[in-house]
């Protein structure tokens, strides 16, 4: 009789033999991972952590208690965030560090300058995270960066919020936008059978979570690449079939897929499980620069799309997201995005300073200086402001339920209405708690119910 260690196991040898009596768990290495980015990162992000706890890994909630930092970025608006985070850890823990997310070469080189031991494993090969953090104990490092297309759904998880699951339905998606590098990195769309789907859902809902956060680059390119015609209004009809108290909510729509099934989509919203929540990004109101952008989509029918959905449902909470100082964008063209908004005024609006990403084609377009962009961002900021709090002063002394679904600050909890409304309470509730509330005091931002 002979007792062997190999990869991991204890074997018991008896004659020709071999016969596993114990796997040999990691538990002594301790990992924290660190997101940030889009709600389809936060996702990968808990999927890693859920990878690694199941092959025996000690996930800690805290960077200064952990051997190994999964520091899991985003670049869509370029590297600076991700050298900054990257910066931050290493001037306070002495932990050993993995950069996971969207990584194209730029950004491996420039964080490589700061960390020659950096170890690397994209967005495309999540599932070996648990082979790269082996290596990385073993004092090698590790580049994981080749394209593959994998099924990212129905992974184990360890949620960040315990009554939210974000659920992917694709990766990558239809679009050619000349400012993106995600497209570079993502590919073209890869839709998730609606079988896999729905039993992530199911889960969820067995496991207590009540709002399901439907994901992807683009929801309303969902099914594009199929053969069966099943696209995201025929989804969300099977998924708020499903048996259960729960929430849905839509992630981004780009507008020429909004419009291409408009009456579907609206129809498939009228469902009281769906909150009455659109993001529908218009990048700009100006239809010279959506042609520079390359964006599939007019101004029109951006406009169209947000009339019909206010038209069924007025109280709907519409966001959209904004690109000031893109190559070519005069006073003119900025003027028109001003007044897009003011035509349309969305509850949200995500601002971005336009950054040149290598290998795009905005990055050799002659550029608008960087004063110029920071003076628009300034004044879109404003506009902004001006039309989130005058939308949300609408919402005064408005009552009914919100579900509770996130700890605020000041011993107050965050809860959402059924427009995704945020709104604030004070008084002894928990995550999942649906209570009714009363609207007293509005500000840019939320709602408050004192």
């Amino acid at each position: 009789m002979l007792i062997l260690v190999i990869y991991g196991y204890i074997k018991l040898v008896i004659g020709a033999k071999f016969i596993t009596i114990l796997q040999i768990l990691p538990i002594m290495q301790k990992i924290y991972v660190h997101t940030h980015g889009c709600s389809n990162n936060f996702h990968e992000g808990e999927a890693m952590a859920g990878l690694l706890k199941k092959a025996g890994y000690c996930m800690v909630r805290k960077p200064s208690d952990a051997d190994i930092i999964i520091l899991n970025i985003c670049t869509v608006k370029g590297d600076h965030q991700a050298v900054r985070s990257l910066k931050d850890i290493k001037k306070l823990y002495n932990a050993r560090i993995i950069i996971a997310g969207c990584i194209t070469n730029t950004t491996k080189k420039a964080l490589r300058q700061l960390n020659p031991s950096l170890s690397f494993i994209n967005t495309h090969n999540i599932d070996k995270i648990v082979d790269v953090v082996e290596s990385v104990i073993e004092g090698d490092t590790v580049e994981a960066l080749e394209s593959s297309r994998i099924k990212k759904i129905n992974i184990p998880k360890i949620r960040i919020n315990p009554v939210i699951n974000i659920v992917p339905i694709s990766n990558g998606c239809t679009s050619v936008c000349t400012y993106c590098s995600v497209k570079l990195i993502k590919g073209h769309v890869q839709s998730y059978a609606i079988k896999d789907i729905c039993e992530e859902v199911k889960q969820s809902i067995k496991e207590d979570v009540k709002e399901i956060y439907l994901t992807s680059q683009d929801t309303g390119a969902y099914g594009l690449d199929k053969k069966d015609s099943t696209e995201l209004p025929d989804l969300l009809k099977i998924l708020t079939q499903i048996p259960g108290d729960f929430k849905i909510r839509v992630g981004m729509t780009s507008p020429n897929h909004t419009h291409r099934h408009l009456k579907q989509l609206i129809n498939a919203y009228k469902d009281s499980k769906i909150y009455k929540f659109l993001h529908i990004p218009i990048q700009s109101g100006n239809s010279d620069i959506l042609k520079a952008m390359k964006r599939p989509y007019s101004v029109e029918q951006y406009k169209e799309c947000i009339k019909k959905f206010k038209e069924q449902f007025p109280d709907i909470t519409i966001a959209t997201d904004i690109i000031v100082g893109f190559p070519g964008e005069t006073e003119e063209a900025f003027q028109d995005t001003l007044n897009l908004i003011e035509q349309t005024m969305p509850d949200v609006i995500n601002i971005s300073r336009f950054a040149p990403r290598p290998n795009t084609l905005a990055a050799n377009m002659k550029q608008v200086s960087t004063n110029t962009a920071k003076q628009r961002s300034i004044k879109i900021t404003e506009l902004y402001k001006k039309v989130a709090k005058q939308q949300n002063t609408n919402w005064k002394n408005w009552h009914g339920k919100i579900l509770i679904n996130e700890k605020g600050k000041d011993d107050t909890m965050i809860g959402r209405n059924y427009a995704y409304k945020p709104v604030i309470v004070k008084g002894n509730h928990s995550l999942g708690d649906e209570i009714e509330i009363k609207i007293k005091t509005t500000t840019t931002y939320d709602l408050r119910a004192f």
